[in-house]
């Protein structure tokens, strides 16, 4: 792999301007903030290219991944389009040459991370995926008590995402498209696990339930499910749990717990809890979480191109969370515990 002398000569693109967030904008700008430099958009839909060139004047703007790959020198370019077109349109561009980040997840099932991760290796390109939440706050705070040893060795993780309400009619809805009910802030969620367990992965079970909602959206039988379970085993002997749920009337007060040897930690948006017993006596001690640093992502990825720093977010590791994923699934569908190819 090539390096480039200083990080503004880095052409820096996206495929993919939608509405939904304004997610393109916002990848160039983290781009730009880490030095690189903004070249090119590539969007099916003409309004939002004038958008784009309105967001960012003199930028190249192509109607279609071919022709921007045909007629740019954009060097790296992040895909910011629906979940089932991202092994696509990556292994499209990192055949043509050029660095590639995806939006999480990296891809819907671990046979299509293996050829995309294939592919940048055969071209020797970088690939990755935008796990900016690896950066988030109350993930730092926590693995800093977790690793310090406060609440001893990690036992148990259980995460919970739920609530009561029909999904939106648009494309995340769609298990097609999206990958299902686990994929979206799923992968995010399995993703926090990993950083805390920091072991093999042994076996994964899933549970799925559909038919609540599916009558009643406009994607039908394509509707995602309506409640997911997924049990991931770990070769140390502890085990996670991630529950996500549209029809949990009652969701519990916690969303991220860690369970040690030890005492507890509550992981929360705004501030986490180290639970802890001196005797007889409970002890419960509120930690402050750090801002989030997700801008990290870019600068290391901008640090990896031009100094060898090491990739932090690796496609192998972004493999990981979507190898628990296509598991549960095939669990879920099977009844029984799936063994794992990717430790």
């Amino acid at each position: 792999m090539s390096r480039f002398k200083q990080a503004w000569d880095i052409k820096v693109g996206v495929i993919g301007y939608g509405g939904a967030f304004n997610m393109g904008c916002a990848h160039l700008n983290e781009m730009k903030k880490a030095g690189m430099t903004p070249t090119a958009v590539a969007e099916i839909d003409a309004q939002r290219l004038k958008v784009a060139g309105r967001d960012f004047p003199g930028i190249q703007t192509y109607a279609s991944v071919t022709e921007m790959l045909a007629k740019s020198d954009v060097n790296l370019l992040a895909i910011i389009t629906p979940h089932n077109t991202h092994a696509g349109l990556a292994i499209q561009c990192l055949n043509a040459g050029r660095h590639v980040v995806c939006e999480k997840p990296l891809a819907i099932t671990t046979a299509e991370c293996d050829v995309m991760i294939a592919a940048a290796k055969k071209n020797k390109v970088v690939l990755s995926t935008y796990h900016n939440r690896h950066w988030d706050g109350h993930i730092m705070a926590a693995m800093r008590h977790i690793r310090a040893g406060e609440i001893g060795a990690v036992v148990r993780v259980d995460v919970r995402m739920s609530g009561w309400g029909k999904p939106g009619n648009w494309w995340r809805s769609s298990k097609t498209i999206s990958g299902g009910l686990l994929y979206d802030w799923g992968v995010h969620l399995l993703e926090y696990t990993l950083q805390v367990v920091n072991d093999d992965i042994r076996e994964v079970s899933g549970y799925l339930w559909s038919g609540v909602w599916a009558n009643q959206t406009a994607w039908k039988k394509d509707t995602i499910e309506d409640d997911g379970l997924v049990v991931v085993r770990y070769a140390g002997g502890a085990w996670s749990t991630m529950a996500i749920s549209s029809i949990d009337l009652r969701p519990p007060p916690s969303f991220f717990k860690v369970t040690g040897t030890k005492g507890t930690y509550i992981m929360e948006w705004g501030t986490g809890e180290i639970i802890t017993h001196n005797g007889d006596k409970m002890v419960t001690v509120r930690v402050p979480n750090p801002p989030c640093e997700g801008w990290k992502l870019y600068q290391n990825v901008a640090d990896h191109l031009t100094r060898g720093a090491k990739l932090i977010i690796t496609p192998e590791w972004s493999r990981r969370p979507i190898h628990i994923l296509d598991l549960a699934g095939r669990s879920a569908r099977q009844g029984k515990a799936m063994q794992v190819k990717y430790k």
